[in-house]
């Protein structure tokens, strides 16, 4: 296992909680993330937030930026949900790792 196995979960979670703030498009988060030190290219990024759209968690619109046309994510209740639970999910386990 590759330690960016670990991490995607990580990765989805990040992704919903900016998606919380506000709209996302794909450079964006590629350079969120790696600010954090996830390096994604487009092609592991964009099956990520196609499976969070399928899964109902994303809705995405095409977006007329500047002449261009970007695809835009915002989170859906569904998503909003799942994150919440997840914040709690994380406070656990992160309680655990760092306890000691």
């Amino acid at each position: 296992m590759q330690d960016k196995d670990l991490y995607s979960g990580l990765i989805r979670l990040h992704i919903l909680y900016h998606a919380g703030e506000g709209p996302i498009f794909g450079l964006e988060i590629i350079q969120e993330l790696a600010r954090h030190g996830y390096q994604l290219s487009p092609g592991t990024l964009y099956p990520l937030l196609h499976g969070l759209e399928k899964r109902g968690y994303l809705r995405s619109e095409s977006s007329n930026v500047s002449g261009h046309f970007r695809r835009v994510y915002t989170i859906t209740p569904k998503g909003k949900k799942a994150l919440n639970r997840a914040k709690e999910k994380v406070r656990e386990l992160f309680g655990e790792l760092f306890e000691r």
